[in-house]
Order: structure tokens, then C-alpha cells, then sequence
């Protein structure tokens, strides 16, 4: 994980939650009160995002020691520690809701990437994402997805050269779209182009694509995909895939199964914190 990626993040966070100051807390809480919290899993699930969460505290406040009692990529059951941070209790919860929404969202996407990941196991199909995330959050959101078990697709749309089906309406179709990206693009940059039949499939092979990607097909079209490829360039299912039916998508047979729903639409895993003085203590 990029330390000044996340660094960059955590600041703009806590910047649009703290703005001037927590008014409440340095109302309610003693400058000079010092606690302990404990953050605490309250499902089942896989974690994601602990080292976020000390950057969380360790930018808002040099006093606080942060320690992590369990590691991104664990599962973890329902009131596991996963974390305690102790020092100033006024900055303990100041921060508590950055750290907390940053590892809720991490640790939903690493739970249902575990999920489709478990769906597949024996398979020999991978599991991607998408670029489907939410902006300025890429980066932990792919990670979140490794974390799980997943595989990264492309990060951005300079990574890979992805024909899909509006540059294929203006270029002209599978086949010219290839001939104009073979003869004028970066020789280094793989090529997948995205078809939605099998009419053109048999384009995309016969052009020369690296990597071909099968949109929205239902798994009889995919079969046929399957065999119509021949095992000549890896094969990605995509669209209308769920959890449900992951499983009967990798049985078709191809190389591997995108899901926007990772990163787009997964859950956030419920945790809490959870303060408590510590008497006599004063910060140091």
C-alpha cells in the first residue's frame, strides 16, 4: 500500500469531518484526559484497511499509539479486537469516524471478494474488479480487493488498451477498431477488446486481440465462446454476474468473471469502537 496515497487520503478525510475542530468533544472531554479504544468487529467478515486507520490517528495526533490486533486479509468473527489506540481522548474520538468509515468500506469489499473468491476456488477462474469505484478511492478499493482474494483489472485507462462497445460504434466495428489500435498504439499495451456475440468473437480472434471480453452473455453463449476460443486468448465473462451465479459462469469455462458490484455495491462490514478512561493518566 502507497503510504503518501493513503497519507493523502486520511488528510482530506479527516479535513472534511474535523473541519476547524470537534466542537462537541473539546466542549464535553478534558484536554488532559487520556483513554483507551478498542475497535471491535461486530459481524463476521474479512478485514481490510487497518494500516488506513492508523494513518488516521497517527496524522491527527503524534500522542496516540495505535496498535493492530488482528492483519488486513484476516476473517474475523463477531466481536473480535481488531485495533486499540490509546492517548488523548479528545483526539480518540475526533477521529474515531474517519478510521471507523474507512475500515467499514475496505473490509465490506474484502468480505465479498472473499466471498466470490470461495465461489470459485477449484475453478481456475479468477475474480476481477472493475473500474467501477468511488473517486479518489481507487487505490484502497483495488486493495481492498486483493485483500479478499480478488484480482485487479486494469487501475486506469492508461494501464491497458480496453475496446469497448461505444469505441467500437465510432470506430467501425470489432475488426476495423483493432486494425487501427495494432497499427497506431503503444506496442507495449496488451489489447482486449469487449464483444457482445459470437459473430463478433470470431472477430476479435481473427484480429489479433490478447484478451477478450464477453458482455453480458448468458452461460450457453459462453460455452460456446468457451469453445469457439479454443484456449487461443484468456476469456472474461462480464455483466450480469451476481454472487448466485458466479459459480455457473466460471463452469463455462473462461479465464475470468468481473464484478463492479466489489467495489460499487458491497456492503460495509459493522464495526465499533469502543472508549474507556484511563484514570490518572494524562496524556503525554
Amino acid at each position: 500500500m502507497n503510504r503518501l496515497l493513503v497519507e493523502e487520503s486520511v488528510r482530506r478525510a479527516l479535513a472534511e469531518d474535523a473541519g476547524r475542530g470537534d466542537v462537541t468533544t473539546e466542549l464535553l472531554v478534558d484536554g488532559a484526559l487520556a483513554a483507551r479504544a478498542e475497535i471491535v468487529a461486530k459481524e463476521e467478515g474479512v478485514v481490510a484497511g487497518l494500516p488506513v486507520v492508523a494513518a488516521v490517528f497517527r496524522l491527527l495526533d503524534a500522542a496516540l499509539s495505535f496498535t493492530a490486533l488482528a492483519e488486513d486479509g484476516e476473517r474475523v468473527e463477531v466481536e473480535r479486537r481488531v485495533a486499540a489506540v490509546e492517548g488523548p481522548a479528545r483526539s480518540i474520538l475526533t477521529g474515531e469516524r474517519t478510521a471507523l468509515n474507512f475500515l467499514q468500506h475496505l473490509s465490506g469489499i474484502a468480505s465479498l471478494a472473499a466471498r466470490g473468491a470461495q465461489a470459485l476456488a477449484g475453478t481456475g477462474c479468477r475474480l476481477l474488479d472493475t473500474r467501477k469505484t468511488l473517486p479518489g478511492l481507487r487505490f484502497l478499493e483495488k486493495y481492498a480487493v486483493r485483500v479478499g482474494g480478488g484480482t485487479n483489472h486494469r487501475f486506469a485507462l492508461d494501464d491497458m488498451i480496453l475496446i469497448k462497445d461505444n469505441h467500437l460504434a465510432l470506430a467501425g466495428g470489432v475488426r476495423e477498431a483493432l486494425r487501427l489500435v495494432r497499427e497506431h498504439g503503444p506496442r507495449h499495451l496488451k489489447v482486449q477488446v469487449e464483444v457482445g456475440n459470437l459473430e463478433e468473437l470470431e472477430e476479435a480472434l481473427a484480429g489479433g486481440a490478447d484478451f477478450i471480453l464477453l458482455d453480458n452473455m448468458d452461460e450457453g453463449k459462453l460455452a460456446m465462446a468457451v469453445a469457439m476460443a479454443g484456449g487461443r486468448v484468456p476469456l472474461e465473462a462480464s455483466g450480469g454476474v451476481t454472487m448466485d451465479n458466479l459459480a455457473r459462469v466460471a463452469a463455462t469455462g473462461v479465464d475470468y468473471v468481473s464484478m463492479g458490484q466489489l467495489t460499487h455495491s458491497a456492503r460495509a462490514m459493522d464495526f465499533s469502537l469502543r472508549l474507556s478512561p484511563l484514570p490518572g493518566k494524562e496524556p503525554a
